[in-house]
């Protein structure tokens, strides 16, 4: 059950938009905004759904003060610009929301984007760290899913190990890297050919991801890629990637669990991009190092879910599930007013005035 959705549209700029915010129950939402091209409004409504909810529980999991939301934009060309206009209209929609709602990077946007939307609503983050924000928050989410995969395969190095990221994009290049730094052996494989080479590595065709032999898959792209079909194609030990709803539905995970393959809750290891946020309204400001730091802490975090689904004999998603529903139980308070007092609500409004300050002509 949602707290609220919300259909935006602005045909003077082409904008169509959806937000939706799943829980405030712990503090504001926050969530990326998606730019994707759906075939149709239904399909962007189940996805920004889905996400919203995967947020909430993120958030729970990572110890954060903030629920979850999601904004997807249909978008029908993934590599075009977004023009000041749209933008400013897109912040128009956020600001109207009141705070309840925090903006973030997500598939298909970008650090300009953010500072676009920024000219409009203080309630955004990821914008320019010389405004402020902590720019885009890839490399951080991908530091996470290292410490995490480190922690499910119980291993101090990935040196040796075989991995197969699915998707170079922001997250998943990032991340490939990290893997050949600390001495696996990684290939990559993405739907843009040029993207997936340009990361400098052995390359997979898009169709042999999922069933190439490899001691861990990570997917790094969109969700519901596993479903029992496509995980009986699997050749791994280990699932373990950065995308968001990796599992199609439940029987995803009991198919994973019949074959014995482990699996990494993707809100659990791809939590180091709110975790960076977060930074941005910590006391002294936003350090790249600290956010790491808390970042590097997702793999306790993942031993914590391997320990609670062995002791409860349950899949580890739904150990996942269990460990967010209960800090909810135990510290949530419904709902999230925009006049509650919020130290991420306190840094944002501060940061807005002084960047009006910074655009009023004749200020110093």
């Amino acid at each position: 059950m949602h707290e609220q959705v919300t259909q935006f549209a602005d045909p003077s700029v082409g904008l169509q938009a959806i937000v939706a915010i799943h829980s405030t129950a712990l503090g504001p939402s926050l969530g990326g905004i998606r730019f994707w091209h759906y075939a149709n409004e239904a399909d962007a409504l189940t996805d920004v759904l889905r996400l919203s909810q995967a947020m909430t529980m993120k958030a729970a999991v990572a110890g954060l003060p903030q629920g979850g939301g999601k904004t997807v934009v249909l978008w029908s060309d993934p590599h075009a610009a977004r023009g000041e206009d749209f933008l400013r209209s897109l912040g128009r929609c956020i600001d109207a929301l009141g705070g309840r709602y925090i903006a973030a990077e997500d598939v298909g946007a970008s650090q300009r984007d953010m500072d676009g939307i920024a000219h409009e609503t203080p309630w955004v983050t990821g914008i320019d760290p010389a405004h402020g924000g902590s720019g885009d928050p890839s490399p951080v989410t991908a530091f996470g899913v290292l410490h995490a995969m480190r922690a499910a395969l119980d291993a101090g190095s990935l040196a040796g190990r075989s991995v197969v990221v699915q998707g170079a994009g922001h997250v998943g290049a990032h991340l490939a890297r990290l893997l050949v730094d600390d001495g696996a052996r990684v290939r990559v494989s993405d739907i843009d050919p040029e993207r997936a080479a340009a990361v400098g590595v052995p390359v997979l065709a898009p169709d042999a991801a999922l069933g190439a032999e490899c001691d861990v898959l990570a997917p790094c792209a969109l969700g519901g890629v596993l479903s029992r079909a496509t995980v009986g194609e699997l050749r791994c030990a280990l699932v373990c990637g950065a995308a968001n709803n990796q599992l199609l539905d439940d029987d995803a995970a009991d198919a994973l669990a019949e074959r014995g393959i482990a699996y990494a809750p993707d809100y659990v290891v791809n939590a180091g991009g709110i975790i960076n946020l977060a930074h941005e309204w910590a006391e002294g400001g936003y350090s790249r190092d600290a956010a790491c730091s808390q970042a590097a802490g997702i793999a306790d975090t993942t031993r914590r879910v391997f320990a609670l689904a062995a002791a409860e004999g349950i899949t580890t998603a739904r150990a996942a599930d269990e460990i967010g529903r209960r800090r909810i139980a135990a510290e949530g308070k419904l709902p999230y007013r925009p006049g509650d007092p919020s130290a991420m609500r306190a840094a944002l409004l501060a940061r807005a005035a002084n960047l009006r300050e910074k655009r009023t002509p004749g200020a110093s």
